[in-house]
């Protein structure tokens, strides 16, 4: 990897100019390198060459960053914009995502390697709905009065309110498993308070980010409102998190990063949110339609290659069909076009980076060591240089094994049967130190309900999966974060709650 590539055929013109164009930093509203000068090179995953190359930023790239957004926030005119012209920008945010919906889709599968079909009819359109949905909460968001009488001045008279105000400067870390469409759930809500922003994106997934911030100075967001810093996370992520100029940090990704942001932040105790990992249970009972079921279990783990913090990652079946749904989860996994994300004949694309292809390749090898049966039916590519992995289940898979507790983070499930719907199966469905989403397959809606309430989860899908919308609030239970995104519920990240007293006599 060496040389950028002059263009890529398969692109649009626009994209291909886009392409071309230097990949800098957005801070204060101008387009700038990195103060180093350094450069990182961005690679397509589906055939390991390099596409671009991005600015390498580092501290004071983030400090500039820094000051930008608090000059934006405490003299700037966002905080201070009525919220009925702030929620129109931000509507007008989500209209030109639309309008740029092809150029985006392009974007995020030439960097990511997902199918373009997934990003033209999920990524981009759910993007853009989150600053629709966001816009409408920015006239929504409001105190309320209390009545209040003192015990120990009973005679005197108040008047309480209280406000819900912007919590400051934010500092946003997002990941590369759906970079447009997390950069838009940390945005949309923290510009709908009338927070500002510093926005660290992935390193592996820059291109759509800075798109974005294309759309989001043509839409008219002031200035120093929004800055986006690309480079590592080792470096402009940790100095971010640990800065004393941030209010809050905004994070997702792995749990084990989030413990290190929290502990960066533990110095000034800054407000802290995190969207981190899973290992979520997928629950079959026997009287569940088998046909949605069984396309269901694949769809659960294979969607977005399983790089997914939801993915449906331990399959648990019930002993009697549990043969049946094996096989018809491993003849999914075997009907599954692997191949470029910019084919639109593809099915899955490769994984994101070398490192992840390692990391996922790894936990096969682990998981035929402590005894699981591999079933892998999908065809890579033939001559491909690129990081696919086949869609594969880990059948028999049993408690304790390191494929049953720990995030793969790719197109890998364990399975395990069950005999009945007991006290066990709910404990072994608990079994883990990520509580985030859990589905369950059944045709008896009482014993969907009295499993939905038992299991440790921020999400339940039942005879679904992966059903996400901006009015949903999305989280974990136990290590898979702290807060929630999207729905009101999301607001709450970024708000500071004010109650105000005023004796009347």
């Amino acid at each position: 990897m060496s040389a950028v590539a002059e263009s890529i055929p398969s692109l649009s013109q626009a994209a291909n100019e886009f392409l071309k164009s230097p990949k800098q930093m957005l801070i204060d509203g101008k387009w700038v390198k990195a103060e180093s000068g350094k450069t990182f090179d961005v690679i397509d995953p589906a055939t390991t060459d390099v596409i671009g190359k991005a600015a390498e930023g580092d501290s004071p790239d983030v400090d500039k960053a820094v000051k930008a957004a608090r000059k934006a926030f405490e003299s700037g005119p966002w905080p201070n914009m009525s919220p009925a012209d702030r929620g129109k920008l931000l509507h007008k945010v989500g209209d030109l995502i639309l309008e740029n919906l092809d150029i985006l889709a392009e974007l995020e599968s030439l960097d990511n390697g997902k199918p373009i079909t997934i990003a033209r009819a999920a990524d981009v359109p759910l993007a853009a709905d989150m600053f629709h949905y966001m816009s409408g909460w920015c006239t929504k968001r409001h105190g309320y009065t209390i009545p209040l009488n003192v015990l120990y001045d009973p005679d005197a008279q108040y008047h309480v309110y209280t406000r819900k105000e912007p919590v400051g400067v934010v500092g946003q870390i997002i990941p590369w498993n759906f970079p447009l469409l997390m950069a838009t759930w940390k945005l949309a809500p923290a510009l709908t308070m009338g927070c500002t922003v510093v926005l660290k994106v992935a390193e592996e997934t820059p291109l759509s980010a800075i798109k974005l911030g294309e759309i989001l100075q043509e839409a008219g967001i002031p200035d120093g409102v929004v800055n986006i810093i690309t480079g590592y996370g080792h470096t402009a992520g940790a100095h971010l998190a640990n800065h004393g100029g941030i209010d809050k940090v905004a994070f997702t990704g792995s749990t084990e990063v989030g413990r290190k942001i929290v502990q960066a932040s533990a110095n000034d105790l800054k407000k802290v949110s995190l969207e981190l990992g899973g290992k979520s249970p997928n629950i079959v009972l026997a009287d569940a339609d088998l046909d949605s079921a069984i396309a269901g279990a694949a769809n659960a783990i294979f969607f977005n290659h399983g790089q997914c913090c939801a993915a449906g990652s331990r399959l648990f079946v019930q002993e009697k069909i549990y043969d049946k749904v094996i096989e018809g989860v491993a003849e999914h996994a075997k009907n599954i076009k692997l191949g470029p994300g910019l084919d639109p004949n593809t099915q899955m694309g490769p994984v994101v980076s070398k490192d992840q292809y390692q990391r996922v390749s790894e936990y096969l090898d682990i998981g035929d060591q402590e005894g699981a049966r591999t079933l892998s039916a999908g065809t890579r590519p033939k001559d491909s240089q690129g990081y696919f992995i086949e869609p594969t289940i880990l059948a028999d898979a049993k408690p304790g094994m390191r494929v049953v507790e720990e995030e793969i983070f790719g197109p890998v499930v364990a399975a395990m049967p069950f005999k009945d719907l007991d006290d066990d199966l709910v404990r072994q469905a608990n079994n883990s130190i990520y509580g985030l989403a859990a589905g369950i397959w059944t045709s008896d809606v009482s014993k969907a309900h009295k499993l939905a309430s038992r299991l440790q989860s921020g999400s339940v899908w039942i005879n679904c999966y992966n059903i996400f919308n901006s009015a949903l609030p999305f989280g974990g239970y136990k290590q898979s974060g702290w807060g929630r995104e999207m729905g009101e519920a999301v607001l709450d990240n970024y708000t500071e709650e004010k109650a105000v007293t005023i004796r009347l006599g």
